[in-house]
């Protein structure tokens, strides 16, 4: 791995591992990157700050120290919008959920599996067709950094996989047979 990807690497990593409860018996059942459709605002920014660069040459040069200063802050901002969307994650355990997200203050919000009441899977046009949606929690608590999960990429296996673990922790009740 070159220094730049594994510094890239390092700087999106926002450490899962050092969250889980490994003495009682978590471990991870899914870990949810944002699909790349997240990405596509701080990828437009970026873009239009080349573009502002590239004219920048071929105007006055009383005119092109704003399209280079104005270019700075743009690239600045999808920097930060890009790494905002890379720390986010969300992850599936067998004990609970929790998202991890931040640049350089780190947020934690969690949510045992016995407090999640309801889960709406909401899948727009343009999501159903690139293959992402977002989550909306329902809890007793109303815990608002666990709301709503933006971008979620495969949304219905990551719905079918939490469904699953609520059940085999035994919080839903038993199957009814047919």
């Amino acid at each position: 791995m070159g220094f730049v990807s594994g510094f890239v690497a390092r700087l999106g990593d926002p450490r899962i591992s050092k969250h889980l409860l490994r003495e009682e018996g978590e471990v991870v059942v899914d870990e949810v990157v944002h699909h790349w459709f997240a990405y596509l605002r701080p990828g437009a920014e970026a873009t239009m700050a080349l573009v502002l660069l590239v004219a920048s040459w071929f105007v006055s040069v009383h005119v092109a120290w704003f399209f280079i200063i104005v270019a700075a802050g743009l690239m600045v901002h999808a920097a930060w919008g890009g790494l905002a969307v890379l720390r986010d994650r969300f992850v599936i355990t067998n004990m609970r959920v929790f998202r991890v997200h931040g640049v350089l203050s780190q947020s934690l919000a969690t949510m045992p599996l016995s407090r999640i009441l309801d889960i709406s899977v909401k899948k727009p046009l343009h999501g159903r067709i690139l293959g992402f949606g977002h989550f909306c929690f329902e809890s007793a608590a109303q815990e608002q950094g666990l709301r709503d999960i933006r971008y979620v990429g495969r949304p219905d296996e990551r719905d079918l996989s939490i469904q699953r673990v609520v059940q085999r922790a035994g919080l839903r009740g038993p199957r009814v047979p047919n």
